[in-house]
């Protein structure tokens, strides 16, 4: 064995790489599901935020305008709780709280997917909401002036454009699960923060162990931001166009790439 710093990086990596594969996959399972399913929260929460309390030429509030402001309400604690307090005391809350208020034992994965999925979704809810009107409002108008319903102006018209628009925070959403997901290590879940503490147990390597540890996360991070801009870049559609107008003929040509398209 060599006993300088990288030889008992390269020791440390040769004998519990598995460890740390195995955190890796049980890391990267949290984000994507988390970030999923708080995608998902967020959809649904911002539209439910977005009904109006009184429909057209309503001047007294009725039974539907009362819930609506009642879920407003109970939507907002949610959206304020879990956006003003710490992941990892959401975690002992959640995890611990269950097994002592309620009688609940939660698997320790289980619990850990539920804790980023609901703080995920509080994020996103105004992530989503913000998306929602930065499409122009008189797009919305014209799809209730041909008799489209809330919901069917939010399905066809104003969510695919949101989704596009929220994409980026999605992203960087998904990125900070990567990283936030190491705090769930307090209830014992074996991502990879946890796994790196347990092989720095064994090995009595600290520096070592742990550098390997946020190689992978920048490995992990770097690969993800790239692949969401290309994902942008793919989304967004291509940039070189140009639209020639000619008076002799009949319909604009699209020039893309060198080659000529009616």
């Amino acid at each position: 064995m060599n006993n300088t710093f990288w030889g008992w990086v390269a020791e440390i990596w040769d004998k519990y790489w598995q460890l740390f594969l195995n955190g890796t996959a049980v890391t990267l399972y949290l984000a994507v599901a988390g970030t999923l399913i708080g995608l998902a929260i967020g959809l649904i929460i911002g539209v439910v935020r977005t009904i109006p309390l009184r429909q057209g030429g309503q001047t007294k509030p009725s039974l539907r305008s009362v819930l609506l402001r009642f879920v407003n309400f109970i939507l907002s604690v949610y959206i304020e709780v879990f956006r003003g307090t710490p992941m990892m005391v959401q975690a002992v809350i959640i995890y611990y709280g269950m097994q002592e208020g309620f009688g609940l034992d939660i698997p320790r994965m289980t619990a850990g997917l539920i804790i980023i999925s609901l703080n995920t979704g509080a994020y996103m809810s105004e992530v989503v909401r913000g998306g929602i009107h930065s499409v122009d409002k008189g797009q919305g108008e014209a799809a209730k002036a041909i008799g489209m319903t809330h919901w069917q102006t939010m399905r066809y018209v104003v969510m695919p454009q949101a989704i596009r628009n929220i994409l980026p925070a999605t992203g960087n959403e998904f990125v900070i699960n990567i990283k936030d997901s190491s705090v769930l290590n307090v209830i014992s879940v074996g991502e990879l923060f946890f796994a790196a503490k347990s092989i720095q147990g064994i090995a009595y390597r600290y520096y070592e162990t742990f550098l390997i540890t946020a190689i992978i996360y920048l490995i992990l991070t770097f690969t993800f931001t790239r692949l969401l801009r290309l994902l942008e870049k793919r989304m967004d559609g291509p940039d070189s166009f140009t639209l020639i107008a000619s008076s002799t003929m009949p319909h604009p040509i699209r020039k893309q790439n060198g080659r000529t398209k009616m």
